[in-house]
């Protein structure tokens, strides 16, 4: 079990995965692409399906191609051989007096040689083959005995060199150490919610001695998960609370609104008079808002900046790409000139004299406002007295950069802003460390965008439609989901798509290219020259998702809809019906799956974002809503968050009882709720 100078009795949760007998330091590194670093992430790793060896298939009905069992007696072996590149084969025929199934096994003689002719076994793998004579390749075997002692074989999350049964075998080695990992929470709390202990419920759910068994080792899994990382967002709450480094009076909107060439909606007003009070508070201001496209938010953070500057102190926006940033940068100076605020521009892209410049005027207070991407998080970054950090699309950044841009000053006010829409019920979980505003009201002017469904067959009409926009003063974007040519062929490249399709179909019109692998200069002169009416029309990729600004864009052609979610859709879409002109989005997708096409006629009738999120919730689960960063925040291992939603309400009462009793975790009787805590929030970087 234990390798030189270790020993049973030295274990610990935190002892490397390596010193587990048969691992060492090449399997170890596998381990670790899985995120499994020590012995404690192992016995967490939990399976994400179960084989039923209960109920095996008779060889002629076993599906095809399809992980399945099947029970059949062993009929003969056959000597073992080597093949071309030195592998050997042993094969075997197995039988149930209907069908017969023919095994083989490469590079693994032990297995056959413990197989005994006459005798009933029990064979996992995919079945290929006719009908009455079957084939599987390299099967699991189990005895009668065996199926009896543990029923259910574990599936787990594998990757490349390191496959299920590998990961079975290394966790069967650890289950007698199941304690190792202690039990965070309390008897009353395992009383209160008839909860099994820890232990037994990370036995249960690798070695399940009955179905039964998983559902309540998942059940007390589960609570714990949301229930830790319910205390880490409180924790991160309570720490964002502390006395703010920016005190300031409470601000009267209306001379800004009055200097705002056009009328605010009520959602706004709304918002700017809950962020001016929060400003205006003893602790600092910890808030979201979300807002679907198109709603302003641009225009709520200008007022927050406005009445921070106007208190003394300097503001900081962060943006996800220079191409935004610089759009904030020139939209905000329009908003927040007339009162003689001084907006700089910092990005990756600045020059190094230019640098300089602009870092003295941070450090000296010469800047009023500072614009820009990730560097303005870099060292030598300093302000004179940063009194509010605005960052932009949340999702891109999370928990780590907001703590970032929040030590570039003394405990400054922080709001985050996100397009992405979020059912409540998550935004409460993502977002349990921020307030939340809502803006739910467009600008008036605006029109819905009337969005289609078509297949590719009629993609020379839709040209046509497109040239006849472009005919009228109008411009559109052209979405492709590929760079490079996909693996399955399925996709063609964008590059290939901008030479043989738009520019073949609108060939007196100027079409442009735009990537994620043009370097950012290339990029922010396609996107100006797509501004400034330049371009007829841009071919792109998903680089132009995110808050781009063309109010005379009135078509968006996303290709190969099926393979977004739909709140990706819906941005893309958004990017058009930001002027007064009747707007459209076409989706083109020739996958006739039913449930792709309900998707997609899902989104043609709702332009609410918050209805199209809870419906990719719903269809796709949380791990494709919010793709894999998570928000920042570390990805669960077991709790479904569209699934589990008492569970999660059950956790959130209980984090916060124990909060209002303990606020820091500092009790004796929660050392083990702490550290959990804290090892949660270590793999999404440290609790800022």
């Amino acid at each position: 079990m234990a390798s030189e100078g270790e020993n049973r009795t030295t274990l610990t949760p935190d002892t490397p995965v390596q010193y587990l007998k048969g691992v060492g330091p090449r399997l170890a590194a596998r381990f670790e692409k899985l995120g499994i670093r020590t012995l404690a992430d192992l016995l967490e790793h939990y399976p994400r399906r179960y084989l039923d060896f209960t109920h095996p298939y008779p060889v002629a009905e076993a599906p095809a191609g399809v992980e399945c069992v099947v029970q059949a007696e062993l009929l003969a072996k056959q000597g073992g051989r080597y093949a071309a590149g030195g592998r050997r084969v042993d094969k075997a025929t197995a039988g149930d007096g209907v069908a017969t199934l023919e095994l083989t096994w490469f590079n693994n003689p032990y297995t056959i040689q413990k197989l005994e002719v006459g005798q009933d076994y029990y064979f996992e793998g995919e079945v290929s083959g006719g009908l009455l004579r079957r084939r599987m390749t390299n099967p699991q075997v189990r005895t009668a005995a065996q199926v009896s002692d543990a029923p259910l074989a574990a599936i787990y999350p594998q990757t490349e060199g390191l496959s299920s049964g590998a990961i079975a075998r290394c966790v069967a080695q650890l289950l007698p150490h199941a304690e190792l990992l202690g039990d965070p929470l309390s008897p009353a709390l395992l009383e209160k919610y008839r909860l099994p202990g820890k232990a037994q419920a990370v036995r249960d759910i690798h070695r399940p001695p009955a179905p039964g068994a998983v559902q309540e080792a998942r059940r007390r899994l589960i609570f714990e998960e949301l229930l830790v990382l319910q205390l880490g967002m409180g924790l991160l709450k309570s720490r964002g609370s502390a006395a703010t480094g920016a005190p300031m009076r409470r601000a009267d909107p209306a001379p800004f609104w009055a200097a705002v060439p056009f009328a605010p909606t009520g959602a706004q007003r709304r918002a700017v008079d809950e962020i001016l009070s929060d400003m205006a508070g003893e602790t600092s201001m910890n808030r979201l808002l979300q807002g679907d496209v198109g709603s302003g938010k641009t225009l709520v953070a200008a007022a927050a900046l406005w009445a921070a500057i106007g208190a003394g102190y300097q503001g900081a926006l962060l943006a996800p790409t220079e191409l935004l940033a610089r759009q904030h940068a020139e939209s905000l100076n329009r908003l927040l000139a007339p009162f003689g605020i001084r907006v700089a521009l910092l990005t990756g892209g600045v020059k190094a004299a230019a640098r300089r410049t602009t870092l003295a005027a941070i450090r000296g207070g010469e800047a009023d406002l500072v614009v820009g991407t990730h560097a303005i998080l870099s060292e030598g970054v300093e302000f004179a007295r940063l009194g509010l950090a605005v960052i932009d699309e949340q999702h891109r950044f999370g928990v780590r950069q907001r703590g970032a841009l929040a030590d570039k000053g003394a405990n400054p006010h922080l709001l985050v802003m996100s397009a992405t829409p979020i059912p409540r019920t998550l935004g409460l979980l993502i977002y349990g460390d921020l307030d939340i505003s809502i803006l739910d009201e467009l600008p008036p002017g605006r029109q819905p965008v009337k969005t289609r469904v078509m297949t590719g067959e009629r993609r020379r009409d839709l040209y046509g439609f497109l040239d006849r926009q472009i005919g009228q003063g109008r411009q559109v974007y052209i979405v492709c989901p590929a760079i490079e040519e996909s693996p399955d062929g399925g996709l063609a490249p964008v590059k290939t798509y901008y030479e043989e399709t738009a520019k073949a179909l609108l060939p007196d019109r100027r079409v442009g290219l735009m990537h994620g692998k043009l370097k950012p200069k290339e990029k922010a002169a396609v996107m100006e020259d797509f501004r400034a009416g330049r371009l007829d029309a841009l071919v792109s990729t998903t680089v132009i998702e995110v808050g781009v600004d063309v109010p005379n864009a009135t078509v968006m052609v996303i290709e190969n809809a099926e393979r977004y979610g739909l709140s990706a859709l819906h941005q893309l879409r958004g990017r058009v019906g930001r002027g007064a002109a009747e707007s459209w989005c076409f989706l083109v997708s020739d996958n006739r799956a039913e449930t792709v096409q309900r998707r997609l006629r899902f989104l043609c009738s709702t332009n609410d974002g918050f209805a199209v999120a809870q419906y990719d919730l719903e269809t796709r689960g949380p791990g494709d809503f919010f793709g894999s960063r998570q928000h920042g925040l570390p990805a669960l291992q077991i709790a479904d968050l569209a699934g589990d939603t008492r569970t999660l309400h059950a956790a959130q009462r209980e984090a916060a009882a124990l909060l209002a009793a303990d606020p820091l975790l500092s009790d004796p009787g929660h050392a083990l709720l702490a550290a959990e805590v804290e090892r949660m929030f270590r793999r999404a970087g440290p609790m800022n």
